[in-house]
């Protein structure tokens, strides 16, 4: 026979004492059980408010930073060239197309007198780093391009401007021009970018590759000008390597030949009208592949 306790339990499940669990009642009915349920919980759950406020000032932080992003990002396309330009005989389209939040490609037109600058650069790097060397890129250009100093030694002053710099400011390719709006004379210096294009009113291309390395990489480096003369109907077509190097699904770069012909196939249309063309047959060969680089790509072309 079982302790006396074990007795009652036996009677209990055979109906003998039926007030033995008379008192008890499960706690969601039980008012006083209930309550000290909550109290556990809320000791449990005391973290749960300060991390519901820990997250929304988390938000609020990103949501600032994604704000002055912006602005920053709308402050760099305001020290860049306008889209669409008319100087003199010359009618002037330019984007700039960042992989990320901030580019680190440029381009400017710059109003120098009898002269129009033309600047296409790419900042080595991507994204906050390179971006944030934009605003001090673009002065540099705009100050030695609009001094006395002939277009070799403007170059040469940027390089050496930026090799003092080392090893903080980044190597910069750079293409850089003066055009006579008026007798379509060009004057350029191509520093390590990618070559410019000159498409003649007739469809026959010219790359314009005179010049030196990237700037900021060698003190005293030479930077010798080129010289050629825009026709009416002609085009100069400049860009960073984010638009020749834009790769599809394969692995293939656009690369400089299709974007000649696609040029060529833009035939005698406006200078927007060509960028354009020039960016979708880019985009239409990467497909769905996401860049992976920043794209500017800038159009001067001399009206007929």
């Amino acid at each position: 026979m079982g302790t006396k306790p074990q007795q009652q339990l036996q009677r209990a499940a055979e109906g003998g004492e039926p007030g033995l669990f008379a008192d008890w009642q499960p706690s969601w009915r039980n008012p006083a059980a209930s309550g000290n349920s909550r109290a556990a919980r809320a000791g449990q759950d005391e973290p749960i408010p300060l991390l519901e406020e820990q997250l929304a000032v988390l938000q609020r932080e990103h949501n600032e930073l994604r704000q002055a992003i912006f602005a920053a990002a709308q402050a760099q396309r305001r020290l860049c060239a306008p889209r669409q330009a008319r100087r003199g005989r010359f009618e002037i389209a330019s984007e700039i197309f960042p992989v990320r939040h901030l580019s680190g490609d440029f381009n400017q037109v710059l109003d120098l007198g009898a002269t129009t600058g033309l600047a296409v650069g790419d900042i080595a790097g991507k994204g906050l780093t390179a971006g944030l060397w934009l605003a001090h890129l673009a002065g540099l250009v705009r100050t030695h391009l609009g001094s006395s100093l002939d277009l070799s030694e403007a170059v040469t002053a940027i390089n050496e401007e930026l090799w003092k710099m080392q090893p903080e400011a980044p190597m910069v390719a750079l293409f850089l021009a003066r055009l006579d709006q008026e007798c379509g004379e060009l004057i350029y210096c191509n520093a390590g970018q990618s070559p410019a294009v000159v498409l003649r009113a007739e469809g026959c291309v010219e790359f314009l590759e005179v010049g030196g390395p990237m700037l900021g990489g060698i003190s005293g480096a030479s930077f010798p000008s080129g010289r050629v003369v825009l026709g009416r109907g002609d085009a100069l077509i400049s860009y960073s390597d984010g638009i020749v190097e834009c790769r599809n699904d394969q692995g293939e770069e656009f690369g400089a030949e299709r974007l000649v012909a696609a040029s060529q196939n833009a035939g005698h249309s406006s200078a927007a009208h060509m960028l354009y063309s020039l960016l979708g047959a880019a985009q239409d060969f990467a497909g769905t592949h996401a860049r992976e680089d920043d794209l500017t790509l800038m159009v001067a072309r001399r009206l007929e």
